[in-house]
């Protein structure tokens, strides 16, 4: 195994549970919610699409928009590190299992050149 791995290893050992928890995965992956937020802001805002803004504005109220990219941002944030913390576990689980294999093959050569 590379050095990185054992390093992450070592890390994702120490650190999983920690990262579990609900407010450690949701602030973290908030700035990327906020960006998709704001993308959609501003594009509402920059009239590109005339008749999708005077459906929005006409059929709902500010109100609704915004509750629906407060939503967009606090769901997107939460899922986003989320998916990062299943994308460690998986990582993690490979490489024990590769760690596991390479220590048993290193002990069955050991026990024959004995």
């Amino acid at each position: 195994m590379t050095e990185k791995e054992e390093a992450f290893l070592k890390y994702w050992e120490e650190n999983r549970f920690k990262e579990k928890s609900i407010l450690k995965q949701f602030f973290p992956g908030l700035p990327i919610g906020l960006a998709l937020g704001t993308a959609i802001l501003l594009l509402l805002d920059s009239g590109w699409y005339v008749r999708a803004d005077m459906v929005a504005f006409s059929e709902s109220s500010p109100i609704v928009i915004f509750i629906a990219i407060a939503a967009i941002v606090a769901f997107t944030g939460f899922f986003y590190k989320k998916f990062r913390w299943e994308m460690n576990e998986q990582a993690y689980k490979e490489l024990k299992i590769k760690a596991e294999k390479n220590n048993t093959v290193s002990e069955e050569h050991k026990t024959e050149s004995e």
